[in-house]
């Protein structure tokens, strides 16, 4: 067993990254900024000027608003001027209401929201805020995390300022408290006492309720309630038909704007649902225990936050890649798999999905999770029945951590211009 402190580390790291969400963490987050210079402002601002980072204009542009039923950055921007409050984090507009809805439409009415793109923001997750009232002015910046406030300043006069914030790079000068492999991932989860980890439950309990929700309403493309009501001719009354059908309902109401929080994962709402609804599906057809949930629940959520350490908050690489991959080690724990078993899991999902782009935050994200869903079961009985992709095919390689390098490479690297690529095409379209 790893010994306390690092079993310490890794817990602490899990709280930061699983945390709860109400609503696409990307406009979300662009009202959280908001919110907090207002705040700083001390009254509601004439003007709001932002500059943003591509990913986050790219992720804001095509999801609902929870409780608004519309899509897109302005009416995110107004809620956050009108009813956030800063620290309630990814919940900043949990106080939402037609009349706030209302509020917000008459500012939008009034053009005094400014929103550019800032080609040479230091970090791919970048918010740049400047709100205004008469000759008063505040100022908020969040970068690298969706929460992590790194300037503030009003009337011109710092009230906080982080330290090189503003370089290019920065994003890779932000330490990790625990450096992950896969051998310790699997260790934590599989070894540490169950009141130790037992608190990810959470993540079943929220997600859980968003899935039965858009089950039973109508968001987004209603994806997961179409699979459960009118698929059973296709797919069949099976495990992999309701993992599908649990998992893509929950990002059916996330991204069809649902006033209902999901428990993220680094940063994402739609991962925390990818990595949680898959396999509490599997456990819950196959009379699984609590304890065998909490710990599956681990190895997936831990396997994502591990790669998503190497890949970096937002890329071109589609977060259901790096979730379905942590669900898929998961389901094969519960498969009876051991390290090796997982291990092999893991290559095959990098093998089938190591490339799928993210072209956006959006109500089509159920798709993909569906795509990702499919093939974890796939690649778990592939690894279960002794078959694994080799390092004679495409980017695996016979060390796990190496093969995980590959893909987030890939995903940080090499996808770049096709990031730009995509951006511009759903500007101009």
């Amino acid at each position: 067993m790893l010994n306390k402190t690092k079993r310490d580390q890794i817990i602490s790291l899990i709280n930061r990254e699983v945390v709860p969400a109400l609503g696409c963490t990307e406009p979300i987050a662009v009202a959280l900024c908001v919110a907090k210079a207002r705040e700083l402002l001390g009254e509601m601002p004439e003007k709001i000027r932002l500059s943003l980072s591509g990913n986050i204009i790219k992720n804001a542009m095509g999801v609902g608003i929870p409780g608004t039923g519309m899509i897109g950055l302005p009416i995110a921007v107004a809620l956050g001027a009108l009813i956030g409050k800063s620290e309630l984090g990814l919940e900043v507009l949990q106080e939402v209401n037609e009349e706030a809805v209302e509020k917000a439409k008459v500012f939008l009415d009034k053009d005094c929201i400014e929103i550019i793109h800032d080609e040479e923001a230091p970090s791919n997750l970048f918010i740049d805020t400047v709100v205004s009232h008469g000759t008063q002015t505040a100022r908020a910046v969040i970068s690298r995390n969706h929460t992590h406030f790194v300037f503030l300043e009003k009337n011109g006069e710092r009230v906080y300022e982080e330290e090189g914030w503003n370089n290019a790079g920065a994003e890779e000068d932000e330490a990790e408290e625990v450096q992950l492999d896969m051998k310790t991932v699997y260790e934590f989860a599989t070894e540490s006492s169950i009141e130790e980890i037992s608190f990810i439950l959470r993540a079943r309990d929220m997600n859980k309720k968003a899935a039965e929700l858009a089950l039973a309403h109508d968001y987004g493309h209603s994806l997961g309630a179409m699979i459960k009501n009118r698929g059973a001719r296709y797919f069949g009354d099976t495990t992999v038909a309701h993992m599908i059908s649990y998992t893509s309902a929950a990002c059916d109401a996330r991204m069809g704007g649902a006033a209902i929080a999901v428990m993220s994962n680094s940063g994402s709402g739609n991962q925390g649902i990818t990595a949680t609804m898959p396999v509490v599906a599997y456990a819950e057809d196959c009379d699984a225990s609590d304890e065998q949930l909490i710990r599956a629940l681990t190895l997936s959520h831990l396997t994502s936050i591990y790669i998503k350490q190497n890949l970096g908050r937002l890329s071109a690489l589609c977060g259901c890649v790096v979730a379905s991959t942590g669900a898929s080690s998961g389901i094969t724990w519960l498969m009876g798999g051991k390290y090796e078993e997982v291990c092999a899991a893991i290559k095959n999902m990098i093998a089938n999905l190591a490339g799928m782009l993210c072209d956006g935050a959006k109500p089509a994200c159920s798709l993909k999770i569906s795509s990702g869903v499919s093939t974890a079961m796939m690649s778990a009985l592939l690894a279960m029945n002794e078959h694994c992709v080799t390092k004679l095919e495409g980017i695996v390689s016979d060390d796990i951590d190496e093969t995980i390098r590959n893909l987030t490479a890939i995903g940080k690297e090499s996808m770049m211009e096709t990031d730009k690529q995509v951006l511009q095409i759903m500007i101009c379209k």
